[in-house]
């Protein structure tokens, strides 16, 4: 057992439990974020607090245009600082968690998602609740890393901060705010992101859009249909050209870090509101889609491509020539992030990962936003690691293996030793 684990398991455990219990879905991060801050007080850090400001995040590409749509009220953000040896001699490295989560149906649920439930057995624990994988343990780890190396550096210079962020579902509204209104009186000069990456480095994430369309028909009485315009087949056109261009862009857009991936830029068409009457021909439908957008596109251009296959369609149609649909952006946006596999900080989490027997230590591609894009925008190189995988985050009795916790807790002390080193 590594001195990570055997001297910090036992109160990592009891942060991690207290810390899920806490239902922060749907902006209610406040009162968790109280306690985290708390707890980073005890623990010796010196803390701050930030609040998004709305007028500023609306000028930001992630965000809506309209402030009144991003909502900041009562979501503080929370760092906690350590200072090692002549901190201003060294660098700073900041661990960063969101501690938001996404609403959980807890009728798919065999416990309560925000009361953690232990199961298996010892070497083989599993803990189970809302956010145990995407990512309050992740962030939990990132407490205890930082206090272990507070108590251990001695031959450090430098700081280590621990970040608490909200709204990271929404767009990354408290990281957003940390990368660009800068809340500390000092610079940063790298962030790991304790994502659920299985334990491997990510150094590019996908961007997405979120575009909604709108459809009109004709109603008529369904005994009588053929006076109608049904809205369903023009939308399957739409959908089939989207798919086919989905394809097409798989194999024109490469990418040497998504490679193995069987949808690389995936079209999702998530929800679909169609018709007002069983008995009537469908004359409005609404579609939400999500497009994804390679690391090296921007947002815009990809909406544009989906916008010119859009036209095509409706050329092709006397009706929707004349009844043009609307394709509009909703919600909020995710461009792409890249950093190089060359920085420091990338090749100190290799380093820590080889030096411990994890195999792979290939920097690899995400097809999903973080909010490392948001630090990489500001300019400073992050990546993402952490315990858990993606595809537990979401997901009804989410879990992360404890084992894999501990894991990854020894890794970071490493990397960001030889970091700050």
């Amino acid at each position: 057992m590594s001195d990570f684990a055997e001297e910090r398991d036992a109160e990592l455990r009891a942060f991690t439990e207290r810390l899920l219990r806490f239902d922060t879905t749907g902006g209610a991060e406040a009162p968790a974020q109280q306690w985290v801050r708390d707890r980073l007080d005890e623990l010796g850090f010196e803390t701050y607090e930030w609040t998004a400001d709305a007028e500023a995040l609306a000028g930001h590409q992630s965000f809506p245009d309209d402030p009144d749509a991003i909502p900041v009220e009562d979501r503080p953000s929370v760092g906690g600082v350590l200072e090692l040896g002549e901190p201003e001699a060294g660098p700073t490295l900041v661990l960063n968690g969101h501690v938001d989560v996404v609403p959980a149906a807890r009728e798919s649920w065999s416990s309560d998602p925000f009361e953690p439930v232990w199961r298996g057995s010892d070497g083989d624990e599993r803990l189970v609740a809302r956010g145990a994988a995407d990512m309050k343990t992740g962030l939990a780890t990132c407490v205890f890393v930082a206090k272990h190396l507070g108590e251990t550096a001695t031959d450090l210079d430098g700081r280590v901060v621990v970040e608490s962020v909200v709204g990271e579902e929404e767009g990354g509204i408290g990281a957003a705010a940390a990368a660009h209104s800068n809340p500390y009186p000092f610079e940063r000069d790298a962030a790991i992101i304790a994502e659920p990456t299985e334990l491997r480095p990510i150094v590019a994430s996908e961007g997405s859009v979120m575009k909604r369309l709108c459809l009109t028909g004709r109603s008529a009485h369904a005994a009588s249909r053929w006076e109608g315009v049904d809205v369903l087949p023009k939308f399957e056109a739409i959908r089939r050209a989207f798919a086919d261009l989905e394809a097409e862009r798989g194999e024109s857009v490469t990418h040497p870090l998504y490679e193995d991936f069987p949808v690389p830029w995936p079209v999702v068409v998530g929800t679909v509101d169609a018709g007002s009457w069983a008995s009537s021909v469908p004359a409005e439908l609404t579609a939400e889609m999500r497009l994804g957008v390679a690391p090296g596109e921007t947002v815009r251009e990809v909406e544009a491509q989906f916008e010119e296959r859009l036209a095509s369609v409706v050329a092709d149609d006397e009706w929707l020539v004349e009844h043009p649909p609307t394709f509009e952006r909703f919600s909020v946006q995710f461009e792409p992030s890249e950093i190089s596999p060359d920085e420091p900080v990338v090749r100190a989490v290799q380093r820590a990962m080889d030096a411990r027997g994890l195999g792979d230590a290939e920097p690899r591609g995400a097809t999903y936003g973080a909010d490392a894009r948001h630090y990489i925008e500001a300019g400073v190189p992050a990546v993402m690691f952490g315990p858990g995988t993606v595809e537990q985050a979401h997901f009804p009795d989410e879990h992360i293996e404890w084992a894999e916790v501990l894991t990854a807790g020894d890794v970071l002390v490493a990397a960001a030793r030889e970091f700050l080193r």
